[in-house]
């Protein structure tokens, strides 16, 4: 039988979202009937962390495995409809590993910019208290940051799979305890 093993994020509530509300546990396999269409109809997953990341309805990460009809989306792919799937490992929030991920990956990058003090000191702590107001003064840099990466498509498909291997890393580290 062919299979894809991968990431799928859940809501906090670890029930299937889209009307469908069933319940979430480890072990366990959902199966959907009908015609499997990426982003309409079928059971999705994605092999990279971060492109898991792109589509998650909330924080809670589970490893899973897709079987039966396996309908790949995207060019490249960056996801997978299928008809089964298996709940592995997971059923973790990973909230606070997601917000550190993101500091770490914006200071990666901040000597790109004149960042605010404010900014990067909530990068550096991760201190909520600072939070509101880091966000206030980065948002005035994030059209311009934002357009120059797009100037540089390579390096920033390049910079996105180191951090997915990062991500990876940290939540693989997470479900091992």
């Amino acid at each position: 039988m062919k299979q894809v093993t991968g990431w799928w994020f859940g809501r906090e509530d670890r029930k299937l979202g889209y009307d469908d509300d069933r319940e979430i546990v480890i072990g366990k396999t959902h199966i959907v009937v009908g015609e499997i269409i990426p982003c309409k109809r079928g059971l999705h997953l994605s092999k990279r962390l971060l492109d898991a990341l792109n589509y998650a309805p909330g924080p809670v990460i589970y490893k899973v495995r897709g079987s039966g009809i396996i309908v790949p989306h995207g060019d490249p792919v960056d996801k997978y409809a299928c008809s089964e799937r298996t709940y592995l490992a997971g059923g973790v929030d990973i909230s606070e590993t997601l917000r550190a991920f993101a500091c770490s990956c914006a200071l990666e990058v901040v000597h790109l910019w004149n960042a605010p003090e404010i900014v990067i000191e909530y990068l550096k702590t991760g201190d909520r208290k600072l939070r509101a107001e880091a966000q206030e003064a980065a948002q005035e840099a994030r059209d311009t940051a934002w357009a120059a990466t797009q100037d540089d498509r390579h390096a920033v498909w390049a910079a996105r799979e180191k951090q997915n291997k990062q991500l990876t890393k940290m939540v693989n580290d997470i479900l091992r305890r």
